[in-house]
Order: C-alpha cells, then sequence, then structure tokens
C-alpha cells in the first residue's frame, strides 16, 4: 500500500464530493419551460427573470452550476447575475459575472469587494415582484461580501478582525461580530431584495451548518442582541486593540427586524464529504472509524489528539485503519507577538503532531493528513501538510527543531523545507477541513510513497 497515494486518493473523494457545480444541480433544474428551485416551480410568464448574485470560495462553480442546469432553456436569456469570487477563482462564463473581489490567499474584505457588493446589492433591489431571485452562498463570503455600516471605515473593521483572529476566536464569532456592523449580513441582503421569490443554495463552511453564521447569514434574519458582539470583543480584546468607531456603533445598535421567508438548501457541508472519504478509505481496504465530525478548537492540541487517536488502533483490527475526523480548528497566534510565523490551522495540527511524536517507532506505518477542502489554509499557498515516516527521517537529518517551528507557528516554512505541505490551488468549494490519517500493522506491507 501507498499510503500517500491513499491518503491523497480519501481526501480528494472528500473534496469531490462537495464539488459546486454539481451541487448546484442537485437543487436547480428545467423541466420543460419551469424553473425547478430547491422544489418550488417556476414558469416564465411575461418577462419573468433568473436574477443570481452571491459571495464566496465557491462562487464561480456554484455560478457555472446555474447555467449549466438552465442550459438552452427559455431561461438562458432571463438569467442575468454578479457574484464576488477570489482573484484565483476567475473563470469565463456567459450570463453571470464574476467579480475579483480580493487577492488569493488573503481571507480579508478589500476595496474591491465592497465595490462588488454594491452592485450585488444594486442588482437585488432592482428585481421586479415577479422575478427569482437566487443566491449562492459558501464558505469565505463573510469577507467577499463587504459593505460596513456607516461610520466604521473598513481599516477599523480589518484591524478588529485581524485581532479576534489572532486571539483564537471561533468563526460563529467572527461572523457574529461583523454580523452588526455590515448592512448585508444578518439579512441585510434580503432585506435589500425586491422580488416575491427570494431562494439560496449553500456550501456550508460551518459546523452544524447555522444559517446565521454561514458567510454571516446574508439572507437570514436571526439577529441577537449585539450586546453579545460587545462581549465577544470584549472576552478576547483589550480595550486598546479595539476601535472606538465599532464599539460606539455596537453600543447603539438595536436587533433588526426579521426578514421575509428564504427558501434555504444546504446543497453540500462537511458530514457529505466526510462520508465519501470513509466510502474511498474502504474502497481501498481500510477499516474506518470517524473520530470526529465537529473537529475544533485549537489545532495544535487537535492535532496532538488525533494523532494519539491514531496511535490507539483496535486490537482487534489487524488490517489497514482510516482515522478521520472533519471540522474547523482555530490558531491562537496572540502567544507568538511579532514572532508569529507563517501556516495555517491544517498545517499547525499535522506539526503538532510530528514535535509530540518524534521517535520513528510513533509513525512506522503511519501517515497524517490534513487540509482545507477550499484548498487555502491560512494566508499560504497550501491547503494543508502531510507527515509521515520518510518525513520524519529528512526532519532527523536535516535536525530541523519541529517544536521550535511549532512555537513560532510556523508551520509552512517548517513543511515547506521537507517537502510535507499539501498542494491543490483552488478547489472552488469550502466544507471546512478533514484530516486523515492513516495506520498499517506491523505484519502489513505499507510504502509511505517517499
Amino acid at each position: 500500500m501507498n499510503l500517500r497515494e491513499d491518503a491523497r486518493k480519501i481526501w480528494d473523494a472528500a473534496v469531490a464530493a462537495a464539488d459546486s457545480e454539481q451541487a448546484v444541480q442537485t437543487a436547480l433544474r428545467v423541466d420543460g419551460e419551469e424553473l425547478v428551485l430547491a422544489g418550488h416551480r417556476y414558469s416564465p410568464d411575461g418577462d419573468r427573470r433568473l436574477i443570481v448574485v452571491g459571495a464566496g470560495k465557491a462562487g464561480a462553480g456554484m455560478a457555472a452550476g446555474v447555467e449549466r442546469a438552465v442550459g438552452d432553456s427559455v431561461w438562458r436569456d432571463r438569467l442575468q447575475g454578479w457574484v464576488n469570487v477570489p482573484d484565483d477563482c476567475l473563470r469565463p462564463l456567459q450570463k453571470i459575472h464574476l467579480h475579483p473581489a480580493r487577492p488569493a490567499g488573503i481571507n480579508e474584505p478589500t476595496e474591491r469587494a465592497m465595490r462588488g457588493t454594491q452592485e450585488i446589492v444594486s442588482l437585488v433591489s432592482s428585481c421586479r415582484p415577479q422575478d427569482v431571485c437566487l443566491v449562492l452562498i459558501s464558505g469565505g463570503g463573510s469577507a467577499l461580501l463587504c459593505s460596513p455600516v456607516p461610520g466604521i471605515p473598513l481599516a477599523d473593521k480589518l484591524q478588529m478582525t485581524r485581532a479576534l483572529s489572532r486571539a483564537g476566536a471561533t468563526i460563529q464569532e467572527l461572523n457574529h461580530v461583523r454580523t452588526h456592523l455590515s448592512l448585508v449580513k444578518g439579512g441585510g441582503l434580503a432585506r435589500a431584495c425586491t422580488a416575491n421569490a427570494l431562494a439560496a443554495l449553500v456550501i456550508s463552511d460551518v459546523l452544524g451548518d447555522p444559517p446565521e453564521t454561514i458567510a454571516s447569514g446574508p439572507v437570514t434574519g436571526r439577529n441577537p442582541d449585539p450586546q453579545a458582539a460587545i462581549r465577544i470583543l470584549q472576552r478576547y480584546l483589550p480595550p486598546e486593540q479595539i476601535p472606538p468607531t465599532i464599539m460606539q456603533v455596537l453600543a447603539g445598535k438595536h436587533p433588526r427586524q426579521p426578514v421575509a421567508e428564504v427558501s434555504y438548501t444546504i446543497v453540500a457541508a462537511n458530514q457529505m464529504s466526510l462520508a465519501a472519504a470513509e466510502r474511498t478509505a474502504r474502497r481501498l481496504g481500510y477499516a474506518t472509524q470517524v473520530q470526529t465530525e465537529s473537529l475544533q478548537g485549537d489545532a495544535a492540541a487537535a492535532g496532538r489528539t488525533f494523532f494519539r487517536s491514531l496511535q490507539q488502533q483496535p486490537a482487534s483490527c489487524d488490517r489497514p485503519w482510516c482515522l478521520l475526523a472533519g471540522g474547523e480548528t482555530t490558531v491562537d497566534l496572540s502567544d507568538a507577538g511579532q514572532s508569529a510565523g507563517k501556516g495555517g490551522r491544517n498545517q499547525e495540527f499535522v506539526l503538532a503532531a510530528a514535535a509530540a511524536a518524534p521517535s520513528g517507532n510513533s509513525w512506522s506505518g503511519k501517515l497524517l493528513l490534513s487540509g482545507g477542502t477550499d484548498g487555502e489554509d491560512g494566508p499560504t499557498d497550501a491547503a494543508g501538510a502531510f507527515f509521515d515516516e520518510t518525513l520524519l527521517r529528512a526532519v532527523a537529518a536535516s535536525e530541523i527543531p519541529a517544536d521550535d517551528y511549532l512555537r513560532r507557528h510556523d508551520a509552512w516554512n517548517f513543511f515547506a523545507g521537507i517537502g510535507g505541505l499539501l498542494r491543490t490551488g483552488p478547489t472552488h468549494t469550502n466544507v471546512m477541513d478533514i484530516a486523515v490519517g492513516l495506520s498499517v500493522p506491523g505484519n502489513a506491507s505499507a510504502d509511505a510513497g517517499g
């Protein structure tokens, strides 16, 4: 068995299960002349249009899925749209405009994202009552769909988001705060829509798939007390790190009014990808176990725990074994100060396991791989990393101190030096992270692939 090849096949299967173009077509098709969207049927009466907007790392694939579903039907000439995507996700489409809203690998709002969001708001607010408005939502949408409330400069919002992220705030907490500082999040986009029919197709990048958290809920009406956002800021940040403009806006806010009813459909999520990974592992001859479907918390701690579980292969299992986990961890950079290195949560997850088990016996017949299904892991060019016995020998030969790299949160440079980075490029989807651990008993034949 070639562990590297098998791990990559298993991980790739998880990503393929969340293919954004295919996912959209599970909920959108044309039957005769009727548009069938999430179970609702719309006839092409009069001059009814299909208006498509959206934002996210999967936006290009989702938009392509819409165009393919519509095909050459009567709806083709009634279709128009605008979707904000990362710069490296552009592709030629016929009817839906893809707007490059941020640089690759930098998941932060930009002036270009704000301009694109203005176009999206203008489009949904120009809908006629008879039109059908479809919103395509996926992970990364919080940064790509950006319209700060009056009184908050983009620079202040960026400062706050960076500080919260460095302090280890979860994606749910980040999005909760951002919701209260935006004109489009927390149902703001839905409130701007003037079509009677509003639907959302969603690829979830959040545990539990809560509509109000995915991309900060642009079409959902749940909007808890803004005081909760203040408590999150105060929990993680000292007063001097919170821009005064943000505290002033939050202190004067009130809960928003609910939005009108929206047809909301999850078309891809981490659990679906985990199931596909497990099926592939079994096909390759592995016994399987899902350690958790809610991987979260500190990346380093989670990586050490996952590897300990991989080492504890059930005694009754005398054949190759695959351990899986899905979710999304965080990296707390507050302990690194200005010396923080380069990396991402998946790279730190794997590095922590490597640092905790530095002996050859620990890695004999074992491999650990973890990657972001979007192809991005932190502000780097990698989706994640992998580690095995072959790389352990490279570490020993080079006398690379894994502990030092972990202490500096410098996983990218560690793995770049030994050839352990998982590079995929943009995958055009985003269902959080998938970790794959493989273990082959001592009496079985295994090739690490090095």
